[in-house]
C-alpha cells in the first residue's frame, strides 16, 4: 500500500513537532515536509507533491485561508484539511468554500486526526451536515441573503437527477446511501457527482453541500452520517 504523503503547516514549532510525532508513527502516512507559514506552502507542494496538507488557519504572514485558495486553484491540487481552535469560524467556512475538504480542531484526539487525513486522502470530506449548518448559521445574515439567489442560479444548470444527487450530498449521504434512496447504482451516483462538480466548477463534496445550503435546499434536521 502506498503511504499517504502529508505536508504539515503551522507557525507553532511545538504543534508541528507534536503532529509530526503523532502522524509519522502511522505506517500508512509519510511526512514529506513542514512549513511555518502559508507563504512557504506552494513551493513545498511543488517539491514534495503531498496528497494531503494539514493547514493551520492562522499564521502571521500568509494565513491558511489564502494558502488554501492558492493551492486549490492548482490543477494538481492536494487535499487540504484545516486546523483550527474554533468550531464555528468564518475563516474556516471561507476555507471550505475555497476547496478545503474539511477541518479538525487542534485539541482533537490523535486517532481522529489520523482518521481525518486518511478519509480525505480517500476522497471523503471531513465534515458532518450538523457542523455545516453550524458554520453556515455562524455566517448568516445579509451575506446569506445575497448568496441564496446566486446559489439557485448556479444549481439551475443541473439536470433534475443531478440536483437530487446534489441535495443528497448536502445531507451527508454516502454514494451507497444515495444509490439506495434514489434507486440507482453506485456507479451512476458517482457519475452524477462528477458531473455536478464539473458543471458547477467545484472541487469536492463539501462545496456541493455548502452550495445546496446556500440555495436553501437542505431541510433543518436532515439526517446524515456525521
Amino acid at each position: 500500500m502506498t503511504a499517504i504523503r502529508l505536508l504539515l503547516v503551522d507557525d507553532d514549532p511545538l504543534v508541528r513537532a507534536g503532529l509530526a510525532f503523532m502522524m509519522g508513527g502511522a505506517d500508512d502516512i509519510e511526512i514529506v515536509g513542514e512549513a511555518a507559514d502559508g507563504s512557504e506552502v506552494e513551493g513545498l507542494v511543488e517539491r514534495t507533491r503531498p496528497d494531503v496538507v494539514l493547514m493551520d488557519i492562522r499564521m502571521p504572514t500568509v494565513d491558511g485561508l489564502t494558502a488554501t485558495e492558492r493551492l486549490r486553484g492548482r490543477e494538481d491540487a492536494p487535499q487540504v484539511v484545516v486546523l483550527t481552535t474554533f468550531h464555528a469560524d468564518e475563516q474556516v467556512l471561507r476555507a471550505l468554500r475555497a476547496g478545503a475538504a474539511g477541518f479538525v480542531l487542534k485539541d482533537t484526539p490523535p486517532v481522529e486526526i489520523l482518521d481525518a487525513v486518511r478519509r480525505v486522502a480517500a476522497g471523503d470530506p471531513v465534515l458532518s451536515p450538523t457542523v455545516t449548518r453550524q458554520l453556515m448559521d455562524h455566517a448568516a445574515g445579509t451575506a446569506a441573503d445575497t448568496r441564496r439567489p446566486h446559489a439557485r442560479v448556479r444549481l439551475a444548470a443541473l439536470g433534475e437527477r443531478e440536483r437530487e444527487v446534489a441535495v443528497a450530498v448536502g445531507r451527508g449521504l454516502s454514494n451507497a446511501d444515495i444509490a439506495a434512496e434514489l434507486f440507482m447504482s453506485v456507479a451512476t451516483v458517482k457519475a452524477h457527482v462528477s458531473r455536478v462538480l464539473a458543471k458547477l466548477g467545484l472541487n469536492n463534496r463539501v462545496q456541493i453541500a455548502l452550495l445546496a445550503y446556500d440555495a436553501g435546499l437542505l431541510e433543518e434536521g436532515a439526517d446524515g452520517p456525521g
